[in-house]
């Protein structure tokens, strides 16, 4: 009798989670996700392909479904969210869409399975623009233009996650710019909604003068827009199999400016619009990335002088095109670079691990953590040649407390032991050590392409086998969430009230 009640008892700590308010969001978020299908239909019917009822079947597919799960869960529906249900809503979100989003790829021209649907899809709204595509150029507007949304969803996505959820739940040290996402403990869901309106309004300007730059680069219309989808989303999908080979000087140019633009913290440019651009100027965060870009392609253009025989402008532009498109996780490519030799190579390799901005489209470890990281360091340095000193790290003139180190060196550790994991068991799957190693780092990192002839910058991810695709899937989840999120939410304590 004692073990049925201790039984009993255990049962009930693990059922007090309600995830009516998560599963409520989650169909509101489906249905809308079902409505932006609408657009690639309209594409497909003006461009006369016959391809827009694949569209229209989706669409009402998600609606739907979407629409059924919201009603099913309206009778749980609070003004706020807990921490758990924050945490659950958080994932969740990133699982679901990716499912539907992959419906096009399906029953589409394309017709990929469900693992590469869903990889596709995967890499879409995480932004990691890894693609198992072939033949892009072939495939109908419709679906080109689904790409483009896909990661122009998942970007504005991301920064609404890292600006509201992320500092919240205390992520990998988001905390530290919590003040500044706006205090939203209690009014996740009013804030977050708040937030997303103020932040649309950069996001859309930016796209849409992208899309007018590329245009006067020489790119067609559709393919400005949807390159400046991929490319302010810093997402990477490309409308051609080479990229942005296919594309000359002029939208090289282009496209470094903007994905620099969406590599920073749009929380500036809310600052910025509302009369205050001092912050901009003053970021630590920015200099430091800024900085950290120009030395990088300083020092690739000066090794490349040779390779493209004293054209220094040739080398200059491929360089920090492709030093700014690794860097801040969009993976365009402008050339293989695979060619330029190991020392190149390992650069790319080492680059995409570093990221952009918190708070902005941009992924992998992010500039404000090494920051923390190198002040920690120096701090422990100084607590060595002075034992009896009083030092504090500090973050922009302000003292870092512990929570908030404790989280950048769990994440650091996370980060590494989750790309050793996930390198381990994508080699398990009969995939070569390259491969395991890039795949794991670019899907985690959310960068696009990795090393090797597989998935390089001159392949894809098509010919892997299916258990590497779906571990690379889960990898992007977990990089876009900061690791520890998801991490979080698989430990049993989670479970229990």
């Amino acid at each position: 009798m004692a073990r049925l009640t201790l039984s009993v008892a255990r049962a009930n700590r693990f059922s007090m989670l309600d995830v009516r308010p998560v599963g409520y969001v989650i169909g509101l978020l489906v249905a809308a996700l079902g409505v932006t299908m609408l657009a690639p239909l309209v594409s497909d019917l003006i461009a006369g392909n016959g391809h827009w009822p694949v569209f229209l079947e989706a669409s009402a597919m998600t609606v739907l479904t979407g629409g059924l799960t919201a009603v099913a869960c309206s009778n749980g529906v609070t003004e706020g969210l807990t921490i758990r249900q924050t945490f659950l809503l958080t994932v969740l979100v990133w699982v679901a869409l990716p499912l539907f989003g992959a419906i096009p790829f399906v029953i589409g021209a394309t017709n990929l399975s469900l693992t590469n649907a869903f990889f596709e899809a995967m890499s879409g709204l995480t932004t990691t623009g890894a693609t198992v595509l072939g033949g892009i150029e072939a495939l109908p507007e419709g679906l080109k233009l689904w790409r483009g949304i896909l990661q122009w969803l998942g970007g504005i996505g991301i920064i609404v996650v890292a600006m509201v959820f992320l500092p919240e739940l205390k992520v990998g040290g988001m905390q530290i710019f919590r003040s500044e996402a706006f205090d939203t403990m209690g009014k996740i869901l009013p804030r977050a909604a708040e937030i997303a309106s103020s932040i649309s309004v950069i996001y859309v300007g930016l796209t849409l003068s992208c899309a007018m730059a590329y245009a006067m680069a020489g790119m067609n219309g559709f393919d400005a827009m949807v390159h400046a989808m991929t490319t302010v989303s810093t997402g990477g999908m490309a409308n051609t199999d080479a990229s942005f080979g296919a594309y000359g000087a002029g939208a090289h140019y282009v496209a470094v400016v903007f994905m620099l633009l969406a590599a920073l913290p749009f929380v500036r440019y809310v600052q910025m619009i509302a009369g205050d651009p001092k912050p901009l100027w003053r970021d630590s965060q920015i200099r430091s990335f800024i900085a950290t870009v120009l030395v990088v392609v300083l020092v690739l253009t000066a090794f490349l002088f040779e390779t493209f025989h004293g054209y220094s402008e040739i080398a200059f532009r491929e360089a920090l095109f492709n030093v700014v498109s690794i860097m801040t996780g969009t993976g365009f490519a402008s050339a293989d670079y695979m060619l330029w030799g190991p020392f190149a190579v390992a650069l790319f390799f080492f680059v995409g691990l570093i990221g952009g901005c918190a708070g902005s489209t941009s992924c992998s470890i992010k500039i404000f953590r090494y920051q923390l990281l190198f002040a920690s360091i120096k701090t422990q340095i100084k607590r060595i040649h002075s034992p009896h000193g009083m030092f504090t790290p500090r973050y922009e003139g302000r003292p870092v407390g512990d929570d908030v180190l404790n989280s950048v060196m769990a994440f650091f550790v996370a980060f590494i032991v989750s790309m050793g994991l996930f390198t381990i068991a994508i080699g398990l799957t009969g995939e070569d050590l390259i491969t395991s190693v890039s795949g794991a780092a670019t899907a985690l990192g959310n960068i696009g392409p990795g090393l090797g002839d597989k998935i390089g910058p001159s392949g894809n991810f098509y010919d892997l086998n299916d258990s590497a695709k779906w571990l690379l899937a889960a990898a992007m989840l977990v990089g876009r969430l900061e690791v520890m999120a998801v991490l979080t939410i698989l430990t049993l304590r989670f479970w229990r009230d």
